[in-house]
Protein backbone atom coordinates (compact mmCIF):
# COMPACT_ATOMS: atom_id res chain seq x y z
CA UNK A 1 0.00 0.00 0.00
CA UNK A 2 1.37 3.39 -0.86
CA UNK A 3 1.71 5.72 2.22
CA UNK A 4 -0.52 7.71 -0.06
CA UNK A 5 -3.44 5.76 -0.72
CA UNK A 6 -6.65 7.82 0.30
CA UNK A 7 -4.67 11.37 1.51
CA UNK A 8 -6.92 13.04 -0.92
CA UNK A 9 -9.91 11.83 -0.76
CA UNK A 10 -12.56 14.09 -1.22
CA UNK A 11 -10.36 17.16 -2.98
CA UNK A 12 -10.26 18.65 -6.23
CA UNK A 13 -6.98 19.49 -7.57
CA UNK A 14 -6.09 20.73 -11.62
CA UNK A 15 -3.27 19.95 -13.66
CA UNK A 16 -2.43 20.82 -16.68
CA UNK A 17 -0.60 20.30 -19.43
CA UNK A 18 -1.08 16.66 -18.33
CA UNK A 19 -1.42 14.90 -21.77
CA UNK A 20 1.81 13.43 -21.21
CA UNK A 21 5.46 13.06 -19.68
CA UNK A 22 5.40 14.70 -15.86
CA UNK A 23 1.67 16.12 -15.86
CA UNK A 24 -0.23 12.82 -16.86
CA UNK A 25 2.52 11.05 -13.83
CA UNK A 26 1.68 14.13 -11.51
CA UNK A 27 -2.04 13.35 -12.47
CA UNK A 28 -1.74 9.79 -12.00
CA UNK A 29 -0.82 10.47 -8.41
CA UNK A 30 -3.17 12.49 -7.16
CA UNK A 31 -5.66 9.91 -8.41
CA UNK A 32 -3.53 7.31 -6.21
CA UNK A 33 -4.25 9.17 -3.27
CA UNK A 34 -8.41 9.52 -4.06
CA UNK A 35 -8.87 13.09 -5.53
CA UNK A 36 -10.81 14.25 -8.52
CA UNK A 37 -8.23 15.32 -11.01
CA UNK A 38 -9.12 17.59 -13.96
CA UNK A 39 -6.67 17.04 -16.17
CA UNK A 40 -5.98 19.56 -19.30
CA UNK A 41 -4.60 19.58 -22.39
CA UNK A 42 -4.33 19.90 -26.48
CA UNK A 43 -4.56 16.37 -26.75
CA UNK A 44 -5.06 12.91 -25.33
CA UNK A 45 -6.07 14.26 -22.22
CA UNK A 46 -9.15 11.06 -22.22
CA UNK A 47 -5.77 8.27 -21.83
CA UNK A 48 -4.98 10.66 -18.89
CA UNK A 49 -8.32 10.71 -17.71
CA UNK A 50 -8.55 6.61 -17.76
CA UNK A 51 -5.39 6.37 -15.85
CA UNK A 52 -6.16 8.77 -12.93
CA UNK A 53 -9.72 6.71 -12.83
CA UNK A 54 -7.35 2.94 -12.90
CA UNK A 55 -4.82 4.50 -10.10
CA UNK A 56 -8.16 5.17 -7.73
CA UNK A 57 -9.42 8.85 -8.34
CA UNK A 58 -11.72 10.25 -10.78
CA UNK A 59 -10.36 11.49 -13.45
CA UNK A 60 -11.93 14.70 -15.75
CA UNK A 61 -10.50 15.20 -19.06
CA UNK A 62 -10.88 19.05 -20.07
CA UNK A 63 -9.65 19.93 -23.70
CA UNK A 64 -7.75 23.83 -23.73
CA UNK A 65 -5.23 25.34 -24.95
CA UNK A 66 -3.57 27.51 -22.64
CA UNK A 67 -2.87 30.21 -24.77
CA UNK A 68 -6.58 31.07 -25.07
CA UNK A 69 -7.54 32.85 -21.86
CA UNK A 70 -11.60 32.47 -22.48
CA UNK A 71 -10.81 28.66 -22.75
CA UNK A 72 -8.68 28.85 -19.31
CA UNK A 73 -11.61 31.09 -17.77
CA UNK A 74 -14.07 27.64 -18.91
CA UNK A 75 -11.92 25.14 -17.44
CA UNK A 76 -11.80 26.82 -13.67
CA UNK A 77 -15.96 27.55 -14.45
CA UNK A 78 -16.17 23.68 -15.21
CA UNK A 79 -14.64 23.24 -12.02
CA UNK A 80 -16.62 25.45 -9.94
CA UNK A 81 -19.79 24.03 -12.03
CA UNK A 82 -18.81 19.84 -11.17
CA UNK A 83 -16.95 20.02 -8.10
CA UNK A 84 -17.60 23.43 -6.24
CA UNK A 85 -14.17 23.32 -5.07
CA UNK A 86 -10.26 23.29 -5.83
CA UNK A 87 -8.13 21.57 -3.35
CA UNK A 88 -4.75 21.62 -5.63
CA UNK A 89 -3.59 23.40 -9.03
CA UNK A 90 -0.72 21.81 -10.87
CA UNK A 91 0.52 24.60 -13.36
CA UNK A 92 2.38 22.59 -15.56
CA UNK A 93 1.54 23.48 -19.41
CA UNK A 94 4.32 24.67 -21.66
CA UNK A 95 4.89 24.80 -24.97
CA UNK A 96 8.33 23.30 -25.97
CA UNK A 97 10.08 22.19 -29.24
CA UNK A 98 11.89 18.99 -29.97
CA UNK A 99 13.76 17.97 -26.79
CA UNK A 100 16.86 17.99 -28.94
CA UNK A 101 16.27 21.59 -29.52
CA UNK A 102 15.20 22.75 -26.03
CA UNK A 103 18.52 20.97 -24.81
CA UNK A 104 20.27 21.84 -27.02
CA UNK A 105 23.82 23.98 -27.08
CA UNK A 106 22.33 26.27 -29.59
CA UNK A 107 23.45 30.27 -29.17
CA UNK A 108 20.76 32.51 -28.36
CA UNK A 109 21.30 34.45 -31.49
CA UNK A 110 20.63 31.24 -33.21
CA UNK A 111 17.13 30.65 -31.58
CA UNK A 112 13.57 31.56 -33.31
CA UNK A 113 11.69 34.15 -31.66
CA UNK A 114 9.23 32.01 -31.74
CA UNK A 115 10.34 29.25 -29.05
CA UNK A 116 10.79 32.89 -26.81
CA UNK A 117 7.12 33.56 -27.54
CA UNK A 118 6.01 29.61 -27.07
CA UNK A 119 8.00 29.22 -24.02
CA UNK A 120 6.84 32.53 -22.24
CA UNK A 121 3.08 32.36 -23.33
CA UNK A 122 2.08 28.88 -21.73
CA UNK A 123 5.15 28.19 -19.86
CA UNK A 124 4.73 31.35 -17.74
CA UNK A 125 1.82 33.59 -18.67
CA UNK A 126 -0.39 30.74 -18.21
CA UNK A 127 0.85 29.70 -15.01
CA UNK A 128 -0.42 33.32 -13.87
CA UNK A 129 -3.48 33.30 -15.62
CA UNK A 130 -4.61 29.82 -14.01
CA UNK A 131 -3.14 31.12 -10.29
CA UNK A 132 -5.73 34.42 -11.14
CA UNK A 133 -8.77 31.95 -11.31
CA UNK A 134 -7.27 29.32 -8.92
CA UNK A 135 -6.63 31.11 -5.68
CA UNK A 136 -9.94 33.69 -5.23
CA UNK A 137 -11.43 30.06 -5.11
CA UNK A 138 -8.53 28.73 -2.41
CA UNK A 139 -9.50 32.26 -0.56
CA UNK A 140 -13.30 31.66 0.05
CA UNK A 141 -12.77 27.75 1.24
CA UNK A 142 -10.19 28.65 3.84
CA UNK A 143 -7.43 26.42 1.54
CA UNK A 144 -5.57 25.73 -1.06
CA UNK A 145 -2.10 24.76 -2.34
CA UNK A 146 -0.66 26.18 -5.99
CA UNK A 147 2.46 23.93 -7.56
CA UNK A 148 3.93 25.75 -10.36
CA UNK A 149 6.18 23.21 -11.94
CA UNK A 150 9.35 25.06 -12.43
CA UNK A 151 13.36 23.51 -13.12
CA UNK A 152 16.75 23.22 -12.40
CA UNK A 153 17.20 25.34 -15.72
CA UNK A 154 16.24 28.53 -13.59
CA UNK A 155 19.56 28.61 -12.14
CA UNK A 156 21.82 26.08 -14.05
CA UNK A 157 22.30 26.58 -17.69
CA UNK A 158 20.52 23.38 -19.04
CA UNK A 159 18.86 24.25 -22.27
CA UNK A 160 18.63 27.45 -24.58
CA UNK A 161 18.68 30.51 -23.14
CA UNK A 162 14.26 31.84 -23.37
CA UNK A 163 13.84 28.25 -21.38
CA UNK A 164 15.95 29.30 -18.62
CA UNK A 165 14.71 32.79 -18.14
CA UNK A 166 11.01 31.31 -18.49
CA UNK A 167 12.09 29.21 -15.40
CA UNK A 168 13.87 31.85 -13.78
CA UNK A 169 10.92 33.94 -14.32
CA UNK A 170 8.40 31.72 -13.17
CA UNK A 171 10.81 30.94 -9.62
CA UNK A 172 10.34 34.63 -8.89
CA UNK A 173 6.84 35.63 -10.23
CA UNK A 174 6.68 32.76 -7.04
CA UNK A 175 8.13 34.43 -4.81
CA UNK A 176 6.27 37.45 -5.45
CA UNK A 177 2.95 35.36 -5.21
CA UNK A 178 3.85 34.04 -1.68
CA UNK A 179 4.79 37.46 -0.46
CA UNK A 180 1.38 38.60 -1.63
CA UNK A 181 -0.25 35.43 -0.31
CA UNK A 182 1.34 35.53 3.28
CA UNK A 183 -1.02 35.56 6.57
CA UNK A 184 -3.76 33.21 3.72
CA UNK A 185 -4.66 30.44 3.97
CA UNK A 186 -3.27 29.76 -0.14
CA UNK A 187 0.70 28.52 -0.21
CA UNK A 188 2.61 28.10 -3.44
CA UNK A 189 5.52 27.00 -4.27
CA UNK A 190 7.73 26.14 -7.34
CA UNK A 191 8.94 22.51 -7.76
CA UNK A 192 12.16 21.31 -9.22
CA UNK A 193 11.68 17.43 -10.54
CA UNK A 194 14.54 15.48 -10.77
CA UNK A 195 15.29 13.58 -14.47
CA UNK A 196 12.46 11.85 -14.93
CA UNK A 197 11.72 8.88 -17.46
CA UNK A 198 8.73 10.66 -19.58
CA UNK A 199 8.35 9.30 -23.20
CA UNK A 200 10.48 12.11 -24.59
CA UNK A 201 12.86 12.29 -22.15
CA UNK A 202 13.31 8.36 -23.21
CA UNK A 203 13.37 9.31 -26.61
CA UNK A 204 16.52 11.94 -26.16
CA UNK A 205 18.50 9.97 -24.19
CA UNK A 206 22.40 8.89 -24.97
CA UNK A 207 23.15 5.04 -24.95
CA UNK A 208 25.30 6.19 -22.18
CA UNK A 209 22.48 7.69 -20.29
CA UNK A 210 22.04 6.14 -16.99
CA UNK A 211 18.13 6.66 -17.33
CA UNK A 212 17.48 3.74 -14.52
CA UNK A 213 18.56 6.54 -11.95
CA UNK A 214 15.74 8.72 -13.42
CA UNK A 215 12.14 9.24 -11.91
CA UNK A 216 9.23 7.63 -12.89
CA UNK A 217 6.57 10.27 -14.02
CA UNK A 218 4.40 9.60 -11.33
CA UNK A 219 7.04 10.21 -7.97
CA UNK A 220 6.69 14.19 -8.62
CA UNK A 221 2.60 13.70 -8.13
CA UNK A 222 3.69 11.77 -5.15
CA UNK A 223 5.64 14.36 -3.44
CA UNK A 224 2.84 16.99 -4.11
CA UNK A 225 0.64 14.43 -2.15
CA UNK A 226 2.87 14.51 0.81
CA UNK A 227 3.07 18.42 0.34
CA UNK A 228 -0.45 19.15 0.97
CA UNK A 229 -0.63 16.93 4.23
CA UNK A 230 2.52 18.50 5.18
CA UNK A 231 1.83 20.50 8.86
CA UNK A 232 4.11 22.68 7.87
CA UNK A 233 2.92 23.43 4.32
CA UNK A 234 2.60 27.21 5.40
CA UNK A 235 6.38 28.16 6.38
CA UNK A 236 7.10 26.84 2.63
CA UNK A 237 4.85 29.67 0.78
CA UNK A 238 6.70 31.25 -2.24
CA UNK A 239 9.78 28.96 -2.01
CA UNK A 240 11.48 26.85 -4.83
CA UNK A 241 11.91 23.40 -3.73
CA UNK A 242 13.64 20.25 -5.16
CA UNK A 243 11.77 17.48 -5.39
CA UNK A 244 13.82 14.82 -4.25
CA UNK A 245 15.27 16.95 -1.23
CA UNK A 246 11.22 17.78 -0.60
CA UNK A 247 10.87 13.87 -0.52
CA UNK A 248 13.57 13.30 1.80
CA UNK A 249 12.23 15.18 4.19
CA UNK A 250 8.32 14.07 4.22
CA UNK A 251 9.08 10.83 3.99
CA UNK A 252 7.84 9.85 0.10
CA UNK A 253 9.99 6.90 -0.87
CA UNK A 254 12.61 6.84 -3.73
CA UNK A 255 10.95 5.01 -6.79
CA UNK A 256 13.47 2.03 -6.92
CA UNK A 257 11.80 1.50 -3.08
CA UNK A 258 8.22 1.68 -4.42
Amino acid sequence: MRPSLGALDGQVALVTGASRGIGRGIAVALGEAGATVFVTGRSTVEETARLVDAAGGRGIATFCDHRDDEAVAGVFARVAREAGRLDVLVNNATAVPALSTLFSEEPFWRVPPSLWDDLMAVGLRSHFVCAQHAVPIMLRQGRGLVVNISSAGAATKIGIVPYGVAKAALDHMTGEMGNELEGTPVVIVSLWPPPTRTEGMLADAGADTNTAAWSSPEFTGRVIVALAGDSGLSKRSGQVLRVRDLAGELGVPADANL
